[in-house]
């Protein structure tokens, strides 16, 4: 069974196209999240796992999740991340993952996606002609990544470098304390008062007042508000004032997704 969190649609995509190719279930974790639904997930044939990176690592709240919730029946469990160019030592954090929940870590595959992270300057935005570039590469890899898995194989993980042990750890546990601040988001007059950026918060944490949206403190940075936004009237401080917001389905068919 394919498992699965997506933001800005990346994620989604190549977790549907390779429940395709391997001929498996696709579930969407967003709605479990977000209701704290821990129910047992039930599957005969290896976990796959599908998840973006958070600063080379899988969400915070993806990996707690995962400590709650009962993965019954097959022990084997890959991963597959996309990422904006740099997983990391993921390898690392998930393969320890793993063993606190007592599976049998097949390996993982990483899918280089166009980036989301818009809040910050220090991630220029992937340019259309490179998005669609990085979509088609991904397009050509999955096949192979099916095929390993369907075989049973574990996928070729890339080595974790002794530097990136010692010091991404500590950024990484820095970041999720101290950088995933909310209080830079707001709405511009271009609001709607839809609630869409409500509904795809994983953590619960947008609210609506006087039909607009506040943003609480428990925030993860995962981009799935100001990406999912019908308007683009969801900005962050200034940072985000005249950028372009990515979300996958401005270039592939939404049969896809």
């Amino acid at each position: 069974m394919v498992l699965f969190y997506s933001a800005s649609g990346n994620t989604r995509y190549i977790a549907k196209q390779l429940a395709n190719n391997i001929g498996d279930e696709c579930l969407d974790l967003l709605q479990r999240i977000r209701t704290n639904d821990f129910s047992e997930i039930r599957s005969e044939r290896p976990f796959v796992i599908c998840s973006p990176i958070h600063v080379s690592n899988i969400p915070l709240f993806l990996t707690e999740y995962f400590k709650r919730v009962k993965l019954v029946g097959n022990r084997q469990i890959y991963f597959v991340v996309t990422s904006g160019g740099y997983a990391g030592p993921v390898d690392y954090f998930i393969s320890k993952l793993t063993k606190v929940i007592s599976m049998d870590y097949m390996g993982h595959a990483e899918f280089i996606m166009p980036s989301n992270h818009v809040i910050s300057n220090s991630y220029p935005a992937t340019d259309p002609d490179d998005c669609r570039k990085r979509i088609s590469e991904s397009d050509k890899k999955i096949s192979a990544v099916a095929e390993t898995i369907k075989n049973g194989r574990k996928l070729n993980s890339p080595a974790v470098k002794l530097w990136e042990k010692m010091l991404v750890p500590p950024i990484v546990y820095s970041w999720n304390k101290f950088g995933t601040s909310a209080k830079g988001f707001h709405t511009s007059d271009k609001c709607v008062s839809c609630g869409k950026c409500s509904k795809v918060c994983p953590l619960n944490n947008i609210r609506t007042e006087n039909k607009h949206p506040v943003w609480g403190k428990n925030c993860a940075h995962c981009m799935a508000c100001i990406s999912n936004c019908p308007a683009d009237a969801v900005e962050y401080a200034k940072t985000t004032q005249g950028k372009e917001r990515y979300n996958i389905k401005k270039y592939v068919n939404n049969e896809l997704l």
